[in-house]
C-alpha cells in the first residue's frame, strides 16, 4: 500500500511491521526494564483477542458445520503462523482422539520449513496445496500476521473458488480479500519492530487452540469440561479414564472400573450407561445415533 507523506511517497507497513513508539529504548535500559518492557506489551494481547470473539466466534460455527457435514478444517500459513497452525492441528488427535483428517495443516515449505526459516516460500501462492485436498464441504483457515502473505491469500482465494468457506486470521485488519470470517487481532507494533512471533504470533496461538477447542466441545468431545474422546488402551490411559468416570459420576472407582469393562474400554459408552442407567448397548446406540456426543445422547434417552 502506498501513501504520500510530505510530499514523498512512502509504502504503509503492516501495524506489526511498524515502530513501537514504547521501546524504543529497549537496548538501554537493565534487563529487568526489558522483560518488563516485553510483559508489558503481552498483556494487551488477550485484549486484542476478546476484541475479534464475535467473529471467532463465527468461524467455530463453520468448522463445526464443516466436520459435521463430512468436511474438514484446512489451517494456512508461513513462518511463525504456519508453525502455530501445524502445531495445533497435531495436539488435537491426542488430546481429544479426533480423527487425523478433521484437522489438516498446509505450511508454507512444508516440513522442513517448521524447523528451519525457508522465508521465500511464503511469497508462492498456496492455491495449488488447496487444490489438491479441499472440497465445497470443507473450511479454510489462513493465517497470517500482515494479512498479506501470498502463500495464504492464494489457498484462501483457491478455496473460495472451489466454494469452501473461508476465514482469514489476520494482524491487520486491512487486507486484499473478503472471507467469509475476517478475524482482526489489532496487537499493534511488535516489541521489536517486524518480530511477529512476539505479540502476533502470542495472539494468533491463543485464536487458534480457542476456535479448535470450541469446535471439538461443539462436537460432543468433551463431557463439562473433561475429555471424554478416549479409549483405555493401556493401564496407564485406563487408570485416567477411570479417574474421569468418576469425576464425571462421582461413583466409587470400582464401579466405574466395570462399567469401562462392560463398555470394552469405551469411555463415552461407560459414561452415558453410568449417567442414564440403561444397559451398554442402548447407551452405545445412543451414542451412534448422536455421532457421539453425550449430552445430546443422554437426551434422547432422558426422552
Amino acid at each position: 500500500m502506498i501513501s504520500p507523506r510530505n510530499g514523498v511517497v512512502v509504502r504503509v507497513e503492516s501495524p506489526t511491521e511498524q515502530r513501537n513508539p514504547r521501546t524504543t529504548d529497549i537496548d538501554r535500559v537493565p534487563t529487568i526494564d526489558v522483560l518488563r518492557m516485553i510483559n508489558d506489551e503481552d498483556r494487551t494481547v488477550p485484549s486484542a483477542v476478546a476484541e475479534a470473539l464475535p467473529e471467532l466466534a463465527r468461524a467455530v460455527d463453520l468448522g463445526v458445520t464443516a466436520i459435521m457435514s463430512g468436511g474438514r478444517v484446512h489451517y494456512v500459513g508461513a513462518g511463525t503462523s504456519g508453525r502455530l497452525a501445524t502445531l495445533d492441528a497435531a495436539e488435537l488427535v491426542p488430546t481429544f482422539n479426533a480423527p487425523a483428517d478433521w484437522f489438516v495443516a498446509h505450511h508454507a515449505g512444508g516440513s522442513e520449513a517448521l524447523v528451519r526459516a525457508v522465508e521465500e516460500v511464503e511469497d508462492h501462492s498456496g492455491a495449488a496445496q488447496i487444490r489438491r485436498s479441499a472440497t465445497a464441504k470443507d473450511v479454510v483457515v489462513g493465517v497470517t500476521a500482515s494479512g498479506r502473505t501470498p502463500f495464504v491469500i492464494g489457498a484462501l482465494q483457491e478455496a473460495q473458488a472451489l466454494g469452501a468457506h473461508t476465514v482469514l486470521v489476520s494482524n491487520n485488519a486491512s487486507v486484499p480479500f473478503s472471507p467469509d470470517v475476517l478475524v482482526a487481532l489489532n496487537t499493534g507494533p511488535e516489541v521489536i519492530a517486524g518480530s511477529t512471533r512476539m505479540k502476533a504470533g502470542s495472539a494468533q496461538k491463543l485464536v487458534l487452540t480457542s476456535f479448535s477447542t470450541a469446535v471439538m466441545i461443539k462436537l460432543g468431545r468433551t463431557y463439562s469440561n473433561l475429555m471424554i474422546s478416549m479409549r483405555a488402551t493401556n493401564a496407564k490411559l485406563r487408570g485416567r479414564t477411570i479417574r474421569i468416570l468418576h469425576e464425571a459420576t462421582g461413583l466409587s472407582e470400582t464401579v466405574c472400573e466395570q462399567a469401562l469393562t462392560e463398555a470394552s474400554g469405551d469411555l463415552k459408552v461407560a459414561l452415558v450407561h453410568l449417567l442414564s442407567g440403561v444397559p451398554t448397548e442402548r447407551a452405545a446406540a445412543a451414542l451412534e445415533d448422536t455421532k457421539g456426543h453425550v449430552r445430546n445422547a443422554l437426551d434422547r434417552l432422558a426422552g
